[in-house]
């Protein structure tokens, strides 16, 4: 008898989620501004719907979440628009700390935190001390941060380490930087989503996303849903990424 070779297995086309994505949550002000509302509604309406997303990252198989709350350029907007959004990061921090917590979900921020008031900037230790152990997924806040910004006091670091003796310059290299970066503990982003139709990086994360695959969508930050994070996470698993070699 001639024996039957079994059947193959189906190949699994199951598109790869991106284990990081970092999110540049853009058109707050314009999403309020549309309905006739002050600016600080939408961020209200943004801060929202952060909460959404980060609860769609586990099923979704996304492990990092950053997002870009506020920028070091963001001090040029109005005192009033400043201060609220001020006052915002402080109640999403008092009302979601410890339901973030019991979620499983790991709060770091990073960012140059001086410039910030002592009041936030001890919310934002506890918060990160409260979520030290936590296992799931890890989100990052990115807030008083700017990409050039980092790289100077990382570079400012890295110089002090050299003049102690703690460091030979011979041995600096492409995988040296990384480590005094603020994201030093995070892998680099596999995908960055830009929401409302803007199409430019804006100083996020620029040593860190430099094989990122990236997203500019229309919809503004508030009204981007579950729904549509997971139809951009599927576009990412059909991508064909080489990192700068060639396919065979």
């Amino acid at each position: 008898m001639i024996p039957v070779a079994a059947p193959m297995a189906p190949k699994d086309n199951t598109p790869t989620p991106p284990r990081h994505v970092a999110i540049i949550m853009d058109g707050n002000g314009r999403w309020a501004q549309l309905r006739g509302r002050p600016r600080l509604v939408g961020h209200h309406a943004g801060a929202r719907r952060v909460q959404e997303i980060v609860e769609a990252c586990e099923p979704l198989g996304v492990k990092y979440l950053t997002i870009f709350a506020f920028s070091t350029e963001n001090w040029k907007r109005t005192q009033t628009e400043v201060a609220g959004l001020m006052r915002l990061f402080k109640r999403f921090i008092t009302n979601k700390a410890q339901e973030l917590h019991a979620k499983n979900v790991r709060v770091r921020f990073i960012g140059d935190r001086v410039r910030l008031e002592p009041r936030l900037q001890d919310m934002m230790d506890n918060l990160e001390l409260l979520t030290a152990d936590n296992t799931g997924v890890n989100l990052t806040i990115a807030l008083n941060y700017g990409g050039r910004d980092e790289v100077a006091r990382a570079t400012k670091r890295l110089a002090q380490d050299v003049a102690a003796g703690k460091l030979d310059p011979k041995d600096v290299d492409d995988e040296t930087l990384p480590r005094y970066l603020d994201t030093c503990y995070l892998p680099d982003p596999d995908l960055v989503i830009r929401t409302s139709g803007e199409a430019r990086i804006s100083n996020f994360l620029l040593w860190q996303s430099a094989y990122a695959e990236y997203e500019f969508i229309d919809t503004l930050w508030p009204d981007f849903t579950k729904d549509e994070f997971e139809k951009v996470l599927a576009r990412f698993g059909q991508r064909d990424r080489r990192f700068g070699a060639v396919k065979a």
